[in-house]
């Protein structure tokens, strides 16, 4: 199974975690993460945003310098 990542730092604000791991691994940790750092609310439409936000691990979103 491919591992999954959600970085904080793809959004506004200064928070620079980054989860990864297996889909559900990460979607638990990171709405967890939301809740406790953002007052987000926990829920399925919280839930839904973060696995829009995933990316695979092994594909190097960096630009080049």
């Amino acid at each position: 199974m491919a591992r999954m990542k959600f970085d904080c730092r793809d959004l506004p604000g200064d928070c620079t975690l980054t989860v990864s791991g297996e889909e559900a691994e990460v979607v638990e940790a990171q709405a967890q993460h939301a809740v406790a750092t953002h007052d987000s609310t926990d829920g399925q439409q919280l839930r839904t945003w973060i696995r829009s936000l995933l990316t695979d691990e092994s594909v190097n979103t960096a630009v080049p310098a």
